[in-house]
């Protein structure tokens, strides 16, 4: 063969393989360049996500709560610094011997460490784990002392409520809770994230909203070890807004020292714009032990307490009005034409209706009476004929007309409305209808009625100033951290009682002769100086027919209640006042002296007097 022949197939030979070997070569690129393309371009984010997560770090900064202040800018809520002991697991590893060190080195049970972090890993390794809420110095000072042997682990600042009067309108300020998955679904705290702490009753849940503030972060760089070494970017935190409340906190501790033990609720308001000044529920708690979350014996408790100390007696407890309720019977009556300034009703101690004896108060009776002095002396009888002549429903009409009935929408949650009965709602409940004798008792405020401390304090609150029903006002400004007015408080005017003033000054009238008079059944609560107009009750708790038994043979726990209402000065008020005391027999010797205390301590604030008994004889009887 031809020695060019075998040359030109050597050459083509080794073209071949250079070209395989080419493009082999630029396979290899290309899909060494997919690959760098994919992982700098398509996961280019991510990847850079991660690798700077490993050394920044991005911190939430929680915004400051509002304070919550009385009237007189006394503070009654604000925060304090407390400090979490904290771990990130991504940084702690290994884990388990950053655990065992912590443990050794504070006395912190290993196991209920390593249960606490199995439960957060599951979400994330970037997250901090809180190990400890709240921690003491000691603990604080054995952590910093061993932080460069505890990787990821760390000591965060959180500001915790702090409720300055312990338990004092714990009712009405409420207390702070972990918010859940369900608050978090409904869309109502923008903002919050799982973890975070929400208002969970009282102001501090209706007021949440001005309360919280905005959350803030940095960007901060740490090292392997999850330890700070410098902010890189912060963006504050925006406060939350200070509320005032119309509470005055030193008229509020009059009215919760002078329940004391007993069970019951005070309310007091200003007649002229429906300020709540004060509202005391007893028994009561501590918000302060919500704080980072109650413990499990502390809150079985409470709840488990007979004498309901989780429940806000002043709006969520109803009781029969008893003789509070006249008040109504007489507005009905005298602008239903049934009775007038003139009409009189003979008292002998009991009245005959049907085939039975409805009994007055007074064993002796009262004898004749007119409405005046039945207002004064609390005649059962006078109100028994008027209770007849009327009927419940329109009886019913005219409570309502007094704000009874409804709920008051002073702005808190699970406000009970009360119960004002007709005969078509007895027949709709249970089926039967109204029977003629039970007139008598819904006319003296016993059967079915019922109300809230709240209610019967705007009640006679409109009385006091003439005939106005305001909604009552609890937050009297919202202002920003600087000072800044964002929201003031204002009057709500609900309606006016339907009575002409001619019939609105006799019973005013009459609820003046209760205190000042010498037959009025509260005539032992007089104020040097003050007049005060109100009205005893006392709330039948199970029904007594026939002859009532002498008192101490009856349980503590089936005793009447006492009710009384007033306010002060009689002319033109600026206090009007409700009490009630669970079991305690008498409004003339339980509830009034708490009424005048309360009074006199808002009138007089150079005093702050103690409420003493009244003797029931001298209050004017054994009953109102």
């Amino acid at each position: 063969m031809p020695q060019h022949f075998l040359k030109t197939a050597d050459a083509d030979w080794y073209r071949r393989r250079l070209n395989g070997a080419l493009v082999l070569v630029l396979t290899a690129f290309l899909v060494l360049g997919l690959r760098l393309f994919h992982l700098q371009v398509v996961q280019g984010e991510e990847y850079r996500r991660l690798s700077e997560n490993n050394c920044i770090r991005l911190q939430g900064i929680d915004p400051p709560r509002g304070q919550i202040l009385d009237r007189q800018r006394l503070l009654l809520v604000d925060n304090r610094p407390s400090f979490n002991l904290v771990m990130v697991p991504r940084d702690a590893k290994p884990v388990e011997a950053t655990l065992e060190r912590l443990a050794a080195g504070t006395g912190l049970d290993l196991g209920e460490l390593r249960d606490t972090t199995e439960r957060a890993r599951a979400k994330s390794a970037y997250r901090p784990v809180v190990l400890r809420s709240d921690i003491d110095r000691d603990l604080l000072a054995a952590v910093e002392a061993r932080r460069y042997d505890l990787p990821g682990v760390t000591v965060e600042v959180k500001a915790l409520r702090r409720y300055a009067y312990g338990d004092s309108a714990g009712h009405l300020l409420g207390y702070m809770g972990e918010i859940n998955t369900d608050e978090l679904g409904t869309g109502r705290y923008p903002g919050c994230r799982s973890g975070d702490s929400i208002g969970k009753f009282g102001i501090e849940k209706t007021c949440e909203h001005f309360l919280r503030g905005e959350r803030g972060g940095r960007q901060v760089e740490v090292d392997a070890r999850g330890q700070m070494i410098r902010v890189l970017k912060t963006v504050d935190a925006v406060p939350g807004h200070n509320v005032l409340l119309t509470i005055d906190q030193r008229l509020q501790a009059v009215a919760e020292q002078c329940l004391g033990d007993h069970a019951g609720a005070v309310v007091a308001v200003d007649p002229d714009n429906g300020e709540v000044l004060a509202m005391a529920s007893r028994p009561g708690f501590d918000p302060n032990a919500f704080v980072g979350g109650i413990k499990r014996q502390d809150w079985q408790a409470l709840v488990g307490n007979p004498l309901r100390p989780m429940e806000n007696k002043a709006i969520q407890a109803t009781y029969p009005p008893a003789s509070t309720y006249k008040i109504v019977a007489a507005l009905a009556g005298l602008q239903e034409g049934v009775i007038n300034s003139r009409s009189e009703f003979f008292c002998p101690g009991a009245l005959r209706f049907g085939d039975r004896s409805y009994r007055c108060w007074r064993r002796g009776g009262h004898g004749n009476l007119n409405v005046v002095e039945a207002l004064s002396q609390s005649c059962d009888v006078f109100f028994y004929h008027v209770g007849i002549k009327l009927g419940v429903d329109r009886l019913a009409r005219y409570a309502r007309g007094c704000g009874l009935g409804a709920a008051t929408e002073v702005g808190l949650d699970h406000e009970d409305p009360g119960l004002i009965p007709t005969a078509a709602w007895k027949k709709g409940r249970f089926g039967v209808p109204w029977q003629g004798g039970e007139n008598l008792s819904v006319a003296i405020g016993q059967g079915y009625n019922l109300v809230t401390p709240m209610q019967m304090a705007m009640l006679i609150a409109a009385i006091g100033n003439g005939g106005t029903l305001y909604q009552p006002q609890l937050v009297r400004a919202v202002e920003a951290a600087d000072g800044r007015v964002v929201q003031n408080g204002q009057a709500t005017v609900k309606g006016r009682i339907p009575v002409s003033p001619g019939h609105m000054a006799l019973v005013r009238e009459g609820l003046w002769r209760v205190v000042q008079s010498e037959r009025g059944t509260a005539k032992g609560i007089r104020l040097a100086g003050i007049d005060v107009s109100g009205k005893t009750g006392t709330a039948q708790v199970f029904s007594r027919k026939g002859e009532r038994g002498r008192d101490d043979q009856v349980a503590d726990h089936l005793k009447d209640h006492a009710w009384f209402v007033a306010y002060a000065p009689s002319q033109a008020p600026r206090i009007a006042v409700a009490v009630i005391i669970e079991h305690g027999e008498h409004g003339s010797s339980a509830a009034a002296p708490v009424a005048r205390a309360v009074i006199q301590a808002y009138l007089a604030p150079e005093t702050i007097p103690e409420p003493a008994p009244v003797d029931a004889s001298e209050a004017g009887g054994d009953e109102e």
